[in-house]
């Protein structure tokens, strides 16, 4: 069974792979391409977390590519109906913000307290599938299939507050973590 644990890595390469059709095909107005390739990558994330859970075919390499995959494809997402003017310019500065706080606070951690073990938390996975959901209804409704049209109104409400309230989770457990770390 070994010989196997190769494929959840191949399926993470697959989902980076999938990134450059995925935002052109959000680019050129093909949202029924994007739809079905946000589909295949959205299986392909979970079918190797499965077979990395299930067999423990974990790595280093899986472990570090597969969230930044799924990270990369959903700050395309963002960018691509950014540029076409679905999504408002600011929505996709305060989701590219959050997470460059996020990578940037650890880093500061890193260097500047020690080794840490960044788990995601309740807000920030809430706020990853809020991100998906919206993304996955705003392409639907695009693409001409049943949807209703408020998603977009609605959805960028969701995605802006689970963005603040992710980030400012995350900026307090890790200032406080850092904050004790220094004084003991």
């Amino acid at each position: 069974m070994h010989q196997w644990r190769w494929i959840p890595n191949a399926l993470t390469f697959m989902r980076i792979v999938l990134i450059v059709p995925f935002a052109g095909a959000l680019l050129s107005g093909s949202y029924r391409v994007a739809l079905v390739i946000f589909v295949v990558a959205a299986i392909t994330d979970g079918f190797d977390g499965f077979l990395a859970r299930h067999f423990n075919w974990r790595s280093r390499f899986g472990a570090i590519a597969d969230p930044l995959a799924d990270k990369a494809l959903l700050i395309t997402a963002y960018l691509m109906l950014t540029i076409t003017s679905v999504l408002p310019i600011w929505l996709f500065l305060l989701v590219l913000g959050r997470d460059l706080l996020i990578v940037s606070g650890a880093l500061a951690y890193h260097y500047g307290i020690g080794r840490f073990d960044m788990q995601p938390s309740i807000p920030g996975k809430l706020n990853t599938l809020i991100q998906i959901l919206v993304v996955l209804a705003i392409i639907i409704l695009l693409a001409g299939l049943p949807m209703q049209p408020w998603v977009r109104e609605v959805g960028i409400l969701l995605v802006a507050g689970s963005a603040v309230v992710s980030g400012g989770h995350y900026v307090l457990v890790w200032g406080l973590r850092a904050w004790r770390a220094k004084r003991s």
